[in-house]
């Protein structure tokens, strides 16, 4: 790992707000395409998805989810919990933002596609309860239409339709509908 990577990965964890959006930002960028250094960084990010500071959750959360691309060991099957337990923080804008990244996971392959889908559907059904869980099934379907839009797998459509078709408040499925409805 080169030392701007290591500045960078120090820097979510800085407090400094600055810093930690700068240090996203890069490490976003970077990890768009496969990175060397993921096993190296692996721990620490997992480690960070726990951390106190809703900022470090929220980021390592969505660098985590870009990282899936560089796990050729599948050491994700192993830690995709801890990071699907973050779409369930208590401060909501953080589970936001791990939601909205989790279709980055599928990336890296069918089984990876299929914990995903197999992840979004228990958060689909257990979300029902929670305080802002139309939103939260809204943004499931939502990051099914953008795995499937990268992907084309015809699993993901069928999972998306389905959690669809099972959301029994009509408002809200109409509005979810409308995210598939060319398909």
């Amino acid at each position: 790992m080169d030392k701007i990577i290591r500045t960078h990965l120090d820097n979510i964890r800085t407090g400094d707000g600055e810093a930690q959006f700068k240090a996203y930002d890069y490490l976003m960028k970077e990890t768009e395409q496969p990175v060397d250094w993921a096993y190296e960084a692996w721990d620490e990010i997992v480690a960070g998805l726990t951390h106190k500071d809703n900022h470090v959750r929220a980021i390592t959360s969505q660098i985590f989810s870009h990282l899936a691309i560089s796990d050729p060991k599948g050491r994700m099957f192993k830690d995709f919990d801890a990071l699907l337990n973050v779409t369930r923080d208590e401060r909501f804008v953080t589970a936001r933002h791990c939601m909205q990244s989790l279709w980055r996971v599928g990336l890296a392959g069918k089984k990876q596609t299929q914990l995903v889908l197999n992840g979004l559907e228990l958060r689909f059904k257990e979300c029902v309860t929670e305080k802002n869980g139309m939103l939260i099934r809204y943004d499931i379907v939502l990051v099914l239409r953008n795995l499937y839009d990268v992907v084309r797998d015809e699993s993901v459509k069928e999972k998306a339709l389905a959690l669809i078709a099972s959301e029994t408040d009509a408002k809200n499925q109409k509005k979810c509908a409308g995210v598939w409805k060319k398909y």
